[in-house]
């Protein structure tokens, strides 16, 4: 852009050491309702990543010295805060996003504050294990205590949602963080760092660096004083995690892609079973990792669900995601809309047949919005299981729809993929439901419902879908180090 242009975009700047510090690079970001650049992220690199681990190294022996209560009421200031600006956030993240204003202002800024009080709460509430000896005369029980500086890499479907996911945990119990939001979505990132001093967070407790994967992620990954990573994005990228921090022997904890499975039977409660499985498969469009977008339905319900499932998702009105009566805003970028597509074209070429949506049905969106990067609900029938858009993961408004007869097939197909994040199971049947609950390769299972989350529970994927688990106790478990004392009497 000119100069003149530029003077009008909001420019971020790294948080580092409780300063915000301007870069010597910045990278454009768009804003997915109308593909215009509205936004220049510092491009940083090792110097920055540099300059933000030794803050965070700093902050360390104050900040982990202090005792949980403390820094439970500074989590909840900082709550607070957040909920206090909660508009402002919600209005920054639907225009950075491209999800719909609706979405921002009930989902996505309302959890990241319930992250930060949660953790605020279940930092109090931790114990550690003791046990006797009489025979030997010992005693040994447990401690535990932070680990140290704490690397933070959050994708751009949930922004502020999945950062604070981290963050929270990771300084309740004591740690120092350094975290890079993704380059597409840093605004509500930036704004929080203006809100930490304020909550009484010392400086250097929470840095952030915007940039890239390839040079900030790459850096922050690679840096021996970093001795945590918790990482959610692509299993492509996390191998690449794994492989650079293995010559430090860092504990990751890698939240990935999923390719995740609804499976209806027959005694499903349709009016129960329709409305959600709809949400699941389009909520934020289809951009997150717990959407649904393998629909499995049993042969004697197969055309009524198909019938009701594709009247329902033609109700869903895509466009301006500032319109609050829209509920599918934008896709992420021009690169994801177009990557997206394609599965569709590819589906196609392979006999696949599509019945609402993508190359159906006529796209209408307002004139500022011509040029953003919008795509209708999409549902694609007659897709064999080999096929790509049911391996791998789309991450868009396309769900595929296909028939099953035995609850025994049904478990293989769902199985076949190298995903197992999380599961849907629709049936009227208690035994059932728990049966097949069990055999599924996958980390959550919701049964007649979806996205129920209890935060205490632990939450992550099997196979390609991730490492670890975070929750109450898992999260603590992850950001803390256990020690066994034995103590001879």
């Amino acid at each position: 852009p000119t100069m003149a242009h530029s003077k009008a975009l909001l420019v971020l700047e790294n948080f580092i050491g409780g300063k915000f510090v301007p870069c010597s690079s910045y990278i454009d970001s768009y804003n997915p309702s109308t593909g215009d650049v509205y936004c220049r992220v510092p491009d940083s690199g090792k110097e920055e990543v540099e300059a933000a681990v030794k803050a965070a190294k700093d902050a360390f022996p104050i900040w982990s010295s202090k005792s949980p209560l403390e820094r439970s009421q500074i989590l909840n200031k900082l709550a607070d805060l957040i909920e206090h600006d909660l508009e402002e956030f919600a209005q920054a993240e639907s225009k950075d996003q491209g999800k719909t204003i609706t979405f921002a202002r009930t989902v996505d800024i309302p959890r990241a504050v319930h992250n930060f009080r949660f953790f605020a709460s279940s930092i109090l509430h931790h114990v550690t294990e003791c046990s006797e000896m009489p025979a030997m005369g010992c005693v040994h029980y447990t401690s535990r205590a932070p680990v140290g500086v704490a690397g933070l890499i959050s994708p751009w479907n949930l922004p502020l949602y999945l950062l604070t996911w981290k963050i929270a945990p990771a300084i309740a119990c004591g740690n120092t963080v350094v975290a890079k939001p993704s380059e597409m979505t840093s605004v509500t990132a930036w704004m929080m760092c203006k809100l930490l001093e304020k909550a009484g967070v010392p400086p250097g407790v929470v840095n952030v660096v915007f940039g890239t994967g390839a040079r900030a992620g790459e850096a922050l990954v690679c840096h021996p004083d970093v001795p945590l990573i918790s990482f959610t994005g692509s299993t492509r990228t996390a191998q690449r995690i794994t492989e650079r921090s293995a010559p430090h022997c860092k504990r990751l904890s890698l939240e990935l892609g999923g390719k995740n499975p609804a499976i209806i039977f027959d005694d499903a409660d349709l009016s129960q079973c329709i409305p959600t499985t709809v949400r699941s498969s389009f909520a934020n469009q289809g951009e997150i990792c717990l959407c649904t977008s393998r629909i499995f339905v049993q042969r004697g319900i197969y055309s009524e669900f198909l019938k009701k499932f594709v009247a329902e998702a033609k109700k869903w009105k895509t466009g301006n995601p500032s319109d609050p009566t829209i509920d599918v805003g934008a896709l992420i970028s021009k690169e994801h809309l177009e990557k997206v597509r394609t599965y569709v074209k590819k589906a196609q070429a392979e006999g696949a047949r599509v019945l609402c949506g993508e190359g159906v049905d006529p796209l209408a969106v307002p004139p500022g919005n011509q040029k953003g990067y919008f795509m209708l609900p999409t549902v694609i029938v007659e897709v064999k299981d080999e096929s790509c858009c049911m391996q791998e993961e789309i991450f868009g408004p396309v769900t595929c729809v296909v028939a099953f007869d035995t609850e025994e097939e049904v478990i293989r197909r769902a199985n076949g993929v190298k995903y197992g994040l999380a599961a849907t199971v629709w049936s009227g049947n208690v035994g059932r439901v728990h049966r097949v609950a069990h055999r599924l390769q996958s980390g959550l299972v919701w049964t007649n419902c979806w996205l129920v989350r209890d935060l205490n529970l632990p939450f992550g994927g099997m196979k390609a879908s991730g490492i670890g688990r975070e929750g109450a106790k898992d999260s603590y478990e992850f950001f803390t180090e256990v020690k066994t004392i034995t103590i001879k009497h």
